[in-house]
């Protein structure tokens, strides 16, 4: 019984960190109408609080990646949980002492974006350390449910908090980031290395016969995981447009409808994850089967102009979004060993902070465009990425479900690369 409540502390703990990474953005997004006139800021100035977030996590993510493996998550994750509150901090005390705060709030921003990427990549392989078989995949769904879940509330506590002053986001950061370092500290306990780290040419060696046989499944994977965040993360922004320019709907209200399809893919991805185990087999089906849903949905949108129909048919798409992650996390941080989990996990990550940068841009322009035009080439694009799915992802039938957690650890580290064979073999 003692055994079980320490690991339920250790799946909280593990997921309170990319709850962290997803406040970044989706917390402040609320309060930029009014930092942009507080400030006197252009547009292109007020986007690059979100921007300069993104680009520089993407950056980071993979060289925090590395030092976790070379020394292990915990040395990478709370030095990072810091360094993303302090920068709240001086973002805030920027915006309230100061008359011209926007270039240290740019500062503040950078320290967060790199602190952000030191939290849900580094979880992901921390989950993979800690847990296998079925609770491991488990474990992963509930880190993508705690990503969707501070999607779902940050638009909303940023309103709420924006009404009492719009620079409160920033000092709300190192509050909830507390929290997490607390949860950290104490109820994370990492398995010590039973072997030296390899050097560093060994390290990226390993990692390069990697890519070599398993890259072609390996880059799918990543390329279905950042569609997802990229369609995502351009859909809000559209919907927000919509909701605000067309049916004149602002503040919390808006935070709420917004939060609709959000909710969907949080809890999607929490059943998800809590019922795939390790079969293989079941999670290409339901990546496919997301797709799907994802294509389906795209290609109704590009018709429909109701609010309320539209929603409706947008949690489709959400529906598809919250089967895909929790599969495509599992079979990622199942694709090598320990010693080099961090770096895969983390280059995930940036490909995803990739899609979320480039998302609303992109959907920007395909709105001045084409509105059906820009459903349509979602629709075609999601059924692309499917088949790539379907066509370059086969299950090794030497893997059963299960089968890993049976075999010696040594034999296991070896069987995890080339856990998915490309579609004719090597």
């Amino acid at each position: 019984m003692g055994e079980q409540r320490t690991s339920t502390k250790t799946i909280v703990a593990i997921g309170s960190i990319p709850l962290i990474m997803t406040l970044g953005n989706s917390m402040i997004i609320p309060v930029l109408p009014k930092m942009k006139s507080e400030l006197h800021l252009t547009s292109l100035q007020v986007s690059l609080t979100i921007t300069m977030f993104s680009l520089v996590a993407a950056f980071a993510i993979p060289v925090l990646g590395y030092l976790s493996d070379r020394f292990s998550r915990k040395v990478v994750i709370i030095p990072a949980l810091f360094l993303y509150g302090i920068g709240g901090l001086l973002a805030g005390f920027a915006a309230a002492l100061f008359a011209n705060a926007y270039a240290w709030i740019l500062v503040g921003r950078t320290l967060q974006g790199i602190g952000a990427a030191g939290t849900a990549p580094i979880a992901m392989a921390l989950a993979g350390d800690l847990f296998k078989g079925s609770e491991e995949s488990r474990v992963l769904g509930l880190v993508e449910a705690s990503n969707g879940f501070g999607k779902v509330i940050s638009p909303i506590l940023g309103s709420l908090i924006g009404l009492i002053i719009w620079y409160g986001v920033f000092f709300a950061f190192p509050g909830v980031v507390l929290i997490s370092i607390i949860l950290t500290w104490i109820f994370i306990k990492e398995k010590e290395k039973s072997e030296k780290p390899p050097g560093v040419k060994k390290y990226f060696q390993g990692l390069a016969s990697v890519f070599k046989h398993e890259g072609r499944w390996l880059l799918t994977a990543y390329l279905a995981g950042a569609t997802c965040l990229f369609t995502l993360f351009g859909i809000l922004f559209f919907l927000s447009e919509v909701l605000e320019k067309t049916h004149h709907i602002e503040g919390v209200v808006k935070g709420l409808i917004l939060a609709v399809p959000l909710l969907v893919m949080c809890t999607t991805s929490y059943v998800t994850g809590s019922k795939i185990g390790k079969n293989q087999k079941l999670m290409k089906r339901l990546i496919v089967l997301g797709f799907a849903f994802m294509t389906i949905s795209y290609a109704l949108l590009s018709f429909i102009g109701h609010l309320t129909l539209f929603i409706a048919v947008l949690a489709i798409s959400s529906l598809g979004t919250g089967l895909i992650l929790p599969c495509v996390n599992s079979f990622i941080t199942g694709a090598v060993g320990k010693e080099r989990r961090g770096f895969v996990t983390s280059l995930y990550g940036s490909v995803r902070f990739f899609g979320v940068a480039i998302g609303p841009p992109l959907f920007g322009w395909l709105m001045e465009w084409s509105r059906v035009g820009m459903f349509l080439s979602l629709a075609a694009f999601t059924l692309l990425v499917g088949l790539l799915a379907l066509f370059l992802i086969r299950v090794n039938k030497e893997h059963e479900e299960g089968e890993q957690d049976r075999r010696p650890e040594g034999k296991r580290e070896k069987g995890r690369v080339g856990m998915l064979k490309p579609a004719g073999g090597r």
